[in-house]
């Protein structure tokens, strides 16, 4: 019988052959997990910008389907006359270093459901962004379900009727707009304090210099029908909603906001780099349409639709390109509430 080789096994080109097939196949491998993981980093940039456009764009669209409803129509009286402090207007600084000097709105004897704000964001990528406000009645609480109690004599106060419950997670809260409607005509107040039971305090020097009562026009002791005397007022609390974008908290990362009265801002999406808006205007006589501003002569009540573009980009750049991801959308919405006439009145 022969015996077995002692030195069998691979001869030294086997075994470069073998490393070096094995190196190919790692190689690809490797090249393969790599393209994987940029190809799911690119999807998620993707995802991530056009979820944050479609999520921001849908809020958008709900606030402004919903903008002046329960909201007089022309708008709602504010203070006017010598000597009135403007109104803040809740949004970017008007100083774009951040110096806190607010915005105002512009001086007028009425504050309309929507306020265009052409130009008035920061200004990214070279374009100057626009920012929007608009009123709406808060439905989440039955104010006006009954007349109030009562009101102050020197408006700095109103008592609720007893049936109506201001507690809760929907309650009356410090910073509520509550706008008060009578025989008289309408005005707004800001809320000051925690109500006291059924007691709610308007004090003056509010965040949004509403609770100006000396003024001459446009304040609550305005639908009095004698000194201290106030016939039959009913109450409704309504939201102030600002849409802007915030490039001073990370001037790295815009973001869009959303920010309720004089509350917090809140925010809606991330790496929101333009928000654009225009708008159409029926008057009557010319009817302009995607315009940016109101013309002259125009009014906010004439607004009958709004025209909305957003851009935004990735918040983090995708491999291997190094470069973020943009993307934007538009669409336009209807002031449905705007647009209701009663041919009957």
């Amino acid at each position: 019988m022969r015996n077995a080789r002692a030195d069998a096994g691979f001869t030294l080109p086997e075994a470069l052959v073998a490393m070096g097939l094995t190196l190919m196949i790692l190689g690809a491998a490797i090249t393969a997990f790599t393209q994987s993981i940029n190809l799911f980093a690119a999807s998620r940039a993707v995802s991530e910008t056009n979820h944050g456009l479609q999520a921001a764009m849908s809020l958008m669209v709900r606030d402004l389907r919903q903008a002046g409803q329960g909201v007089p129509l022309g708008g709602v009286p504010i203070p006017s006359g010598d000597g009135v402090e403007a109104l803040v207007r809740p949004g970017p600084p008007l100083d774009p270093d951040g110096d806190g000097v607010p915005l105002t709105f512009p001086a007028a004897s009425t504050l309309p459901a929507l306020s265009p704000g052409a130009g008035l964001g920061p200004t990214l990528l070279g374009v100057p962004t626009d920012m929007v406000t608009l009123l709406y009645a808060d439905p989440t609480i039955a104010l006006s379900q009954y007349p109030l109690a009562s009101i102050a004599a020197d408006g700095s106060s109103m008592e609720v009727d007893a049936r109506t419950s201001l507690a809760g997670a929907d309650g009356i809260k410090v910073g509520d707009l509550i706008l008060f409607t009578n025989a008289n005509g309408s005005a707004m107040q800001m809320v000051t304090s925690a109500p006291d039971g059924q007691t709610v305090a308007f004090a003056l020097n509010d965040a949004l210099h509403l609770n100006q009562r000396a003024a001459t026009q446009g304040t609550l002791l305005s639908l009095q029908s004698s000194p201290g005397v106030f016939p039959p007022t009913t109450a409704t609390r309504l939201e102030m909603i600002s849409y802007y974008i915030d490039a001073l908290t990370d001037p790295t990362l815009p973001r869009l906001i959303r920010r309720v009265n004089d509350n917090d801002p809140l925010v809606i999406a991330m790496g929101i780099e333009n928000l654009q808006l225009s708008y159409d205007i029926v008057d009557g006589d010319t009817n302009p349409s995607n315009v940016d501003d109101l013309p002259a002569g125009a009014s906010a009540n004439q607004l009958r639709k709004v025209n909305v573009f957003l851009s935004g980009r990735s918040e983090d750049k995708t491999t291997p390109t190094g470069e973020y991801f943009r993307n934007s959308m538009t669409t336009d919405v209807g002031l449905r509430s705007l647009s209701y006439v009663d041919r009957y009145r």
